[in-house]
């Protein structure tokens, strides 16, 4: 009987003695997305994008207006010199197309190099503030559904967001 108690004493002191798992999930959608310097990068590459949407109106306006004085020139395009300064103009249109859509994806290649930094430093930073307070995990809750439930207290979303605000204001 003894025994069984110095057993059953012993087992409760190190039950009592080993570390409590502190848990924590944040929204990693919301996390991402009301990070301050992520809409920082997008206004930047949304100016960048609509300097070149001007760029390419601008230039198929120029084509269109130099195609429609070929047009009114020589209307039904009878003239062989008219036939070939259409078809220069046509290649030309081509060319620049070509050269917008390089700069269109190098405009997105750009953007996602730097969005796929800031997702880094995120989990970075998630990292660092799990284990300077004492958490053991740190989930995150995602549209496929890895955190199925969390207790509203257990959210961390707020609370790392304001961390990681604070961090770009301070830059």
């Amino acid at each position: 009987m003894k025994k069984g108690f110095i057993a059953l004493l012993t087992l409760v002191m190190l039950s009592s003695c080993q570390e409590q798992t502190k848990i924590g999930f944040v929204d990693n959608s919301k996390l991402i997305n009301d990070y301050q310097k992520k809409k920082d990068i997008e206004a930047k590459f949304q100016v960048e994008i609509d300097a070149f949407n001007k760029k390419v109106d601008s230039i198929g306006q120029s084509f269109q207006a130099q195609a429609a004085e070929m047009q009114a020139a020589d209307p039904k395009m009878v003239q062989k010199s008219s036939q070939e300064k259409y078809q220069a103009l046509a290649q030309q249109y081509q060319r620049f197309q070509q050269q917008f859509q390089m700069e269109e994806q190098q405009i997105q290649s750009k953007s996602q190099a730097q969005i796929d930094t800031l997702i880094k430093d995120v989990r970075s930073f998630v990292k660092n503030y799990g284990e300077k307070n004492g958490y053991s995990y740190i989930l995150g809750s995602n549209e496929a559904g890895s955190v199925m439930y969390g207790k509203e207290s257990n959210d961390l979303t707020k609370e790392i967001l304001e961390a990681l605000n604070a961090e770009v204001k301070k830059n």
